[in-house]
């Protein structure tokens, strides 16, 4: 099995327990923790992938890490993973629960790349265009500035992309006119 498959069923078994203990905005708030810390030390990735290390010794650290900061689920799922041998999906059995979390309840993220700055006005207009044409709950705007796209902007929402920069168009005229379509 793969390591994304796996992940994705340890991450539904987990939403499927909260859900029947009624926590299941702690559960993903402690998922988006311990996807934060794993991602950002990078010496705790690595113990966790690590096949040598012992499995006592790889509960003890998650469990000196998290033990007064998450839920007594989360707790018991990380060490249930890590005494069956899966200390190397924990961090994408976490990002996979708020994944799952994120599409249970109608939340898509979408990244923004203009050439300035959102406006209060457009980040609104964006997040209403991507709530209306995807029928979503709520949008977590990602904002990128790239001035290489001269005006306009970039809007990705999972695999679709809106491209209503001016350095797009530029190009597809100078291609227009390079095939003497124009």
């Amino acid at each position: 099995m793969s390591e994304n498959k796996a992940a994705s069923r340890y991450a539904k078994s987990i939403i499927d327990l909260s859900v029947e203990n009624n926590s299941l905005e702690a559960v993903k708030s402690d998922m988006a923790l311990v996807s934060k810390v794993i991602d950002e030390n990078s010496q705790l990735e690595a113990i966790l992938n690590n096949p040598i290390v012992p499995i006592d010794k790889k509960t003890g650290i998650l469990m000196n890490l998290f033990e007064d900061k998450v839920s007594a689920i989360t707790l018991s799922f990380m060490k249930l993973m890590v005494s069956k041998g899966r200390s190397e999906i924990v961090f994408s059995a976490a990002k996979q629960v708020v994944t799952q979390y994120n599409s249970i309840k109608g939340i898509v993220t979408a990244e923004v790349s203009s050439a300035t700055a959102l406006t209060e006005t457009s980040r609104a207009e964006i997040i209403a265009l991507v709530k209306k044409e995807i029928g979503a709950n709520q949008v977590l705007l990602k904002e990128k500035v790239n001035e290489d796209l001269i005006g306009g902007f970039i809007l990705k929402v999972g695999d679709k992309q809106f491209d209503a920069s001016i350095s797009s168009g530029l190009n597809k005229l100078k291609k227009e006119f390079a095939q003497g379509v124009v």
